[in-house]
């Protein structure tokens, strides 16, 4: 619940300038933003039915549309895309170019889906965005994480004003195989080297507050071991057993 929680809230901040007047839940007088925010997150969980709660873990990207043989994922046409979004199936989109579709797309979720519910649209957004930066185990070499601050934020500048509000960076994975060719995206292989690094591409992305325009969410990635993949090959298992 608390995970979910903190989905919506995430998603309903960066989304604030697509909702209506009437999405807002009523709160008393003295409440806090965050006070507003935690009911009105409350009121539309206690509200979803099972499907729309399946569909904000439903992420689609370019590659997902068209595809016949991926029935869960694909989108045949635009009347079932924008059949999705209306009916809430999803929670929005990644890697998906172009301010003018995205639009076309919120305005169905926020003013034609029966919650309201905007979409959050995302990006690897790695080494810059419009402007190309080194990758980030060059940016390290350097050993200024106020450098990556800098890159990053440019970054998050241009792809906000394209309509993307999220990035799945930074990779913090620890990387000690160089078989593994994911490694540019990260720091290398030393463990304080990497959180460094990783605190200030957050602070870049994120700026100082996530609802302001040009601020990206941030997900630092992978989860546990990614960059320790056997034989360097990506997608491959990992040995985190206690003998390792």
């Amino acid at each position: 619940m608390h995970v979910r929680k903190a989905a919506l809230a995430a998603l309903l901040s960066l989304s604030s300038g697509f909702l209506p007047p009437a999405f807002a839940a009523s709160a008393p007088g003295d409440a806090t933003p965050a006070d507003v925010a935690d009911a009105r997150i409350e009121s539309l969980i206690a509200r979803m039915t099972v499907e729309e709660k399946a569909g904000q873990l439903s992420l689609f990207g370019p590659a997902d549309i068209n595809i016949p043989n991926n029935p869960q994922t694909a989108w045949r046409n635009g009347q079932q895309e924008t059949a999705d979004v209306r009916a809430g199936r999803l929670t929005g989109l990644f890697n998906n170019a172009g301010l003018e579709g995205k639009l076309r797309l919120q305005q169905i979720a926020v003013r034609e889906s029966r919650l309201g519910i905007p979409l959050i649209f995302g990006a690897d957004v790695i080494h810059g965005f419009r402007t190309i930066f080194p990758m980030p185990l060059a940016e390290a070499s350097s050993w200024e994480p106020a450098l990556a601050e800098r890159t990053t934020r440019a970054a998050a500048v241009e792809a906000t004003a394209d309509g993307f509000r999220w990035t799945f960076a930074p990779m913090v994975d620890i990387a000690r195989d160089a078989r593994w060719g994911r490694g540019l995206e990260g720091v290398g292989e030393d463990p304080f080297l990497a959180r460094q690094f990783a605190a200030a591409r957050v602070r870049g992305f994120q700026g100082s507050n996530l609802s302001n325009a040009d601020s990206m969410l941030a997900t630092p990635k992978h989860f546990a071991a990614y960059g320790a993949a056997e034989g360097g090959l990506d997608y491959n298992a990992s040995d985190i057993s206690e003998h390792t």
